[in-house]
């Protein structure tokens, strides 16, 4: 008995250890391609790469709270994956707005330079998302933050499509439907977190009264 508890306290430190390294080299990558992103967007005057520039930094500060409460109690883990879930939402309210702007002001994007930095983007972010696979079933904090990672390679996809939707139209819709799914997305994902979270804190609630 004592042999076996050991080998699962055993296992569940080094399986802590593993996702904190990957949670490490997520942060790292997103800051560098927040950096790369928004300077791209600001000078291409796309909104899907703004976009997706303050995700990766959006994502970059998940992955730094995540990795702050690892370890720590469901009920803190919980409540730190609501102020996550706030985040992303007032995230993609934030691009709705951009795009109206943009909508009224009728810009054009470079196409040729959403569709280089996008795909530099997908990687990246295809890379963080096969890493955190295997935590995406976890608490409502890995759900979080692989949702995260999901959402990003998605738009990634979107932003390479809005690209060639661009340079073949000369328009600026494709770049603005795009960065609408975006803004989508992250709400979506906050609705999924928030009721995640609400439950794993009713259900730590519910154990703390019945001791």
């Amino acid at each position: 008995m004592a042999g076996n508890c050991c080998n699962s306290r055993c296992t569940d430190s080094a399986a802590t250890g593993t996702y904190r390294r990957i949670l490490w080299i997520a942060l790292i990558i997103n800051l560098l391609m927040f950096a790369l992103e928004i300077g791209a967007g600001v000078r291409s005057g796309s909104v899907s790469l703004l976009a997706d520039s303050l995700d990766f930094f959006g994502d970059a500060a998940n992955y730094g709270v995540s990795l702050f409460v690892l370890g720590l109690g469901v009920a803190t883990r919980a409540r730190a994956s609501l102020a996550k879930a706030l985040t992303m939402g007032l995230f993609g309210v934030f691009i709705l707005a951009v795009a109206v702007d943009n909508f009224l002001d009728a810009s054009v994007p470079h196409a040729s330079t959403m569709g280089v930095v996008g795909t530099i983007a997908l990687l990246a972010n295809v890379a963080v998302a096969v890493m955190l696979f295997a935590y995406r079933d976890g608490d409502s904090n890995m759900r979080s933050v692989w949702l995260c990672s999901r959402n990003d390679a998605l738009g990634n996809l979107a932003v390479m499509l809005a690209a060639l939707g661009v340079f073949g139209t000369g328009v600026g819709w494709p770049d603005l439907i795009v960065a609408t799914i975006m803004a989508l997305l992250s709400i979506s994902a906050a609705v999924q977190i928030t009721h995640h979270a609400i439950a794993e804190l009713r259900s730590e609630r519910q154990s703390v009264a019945n001791k």
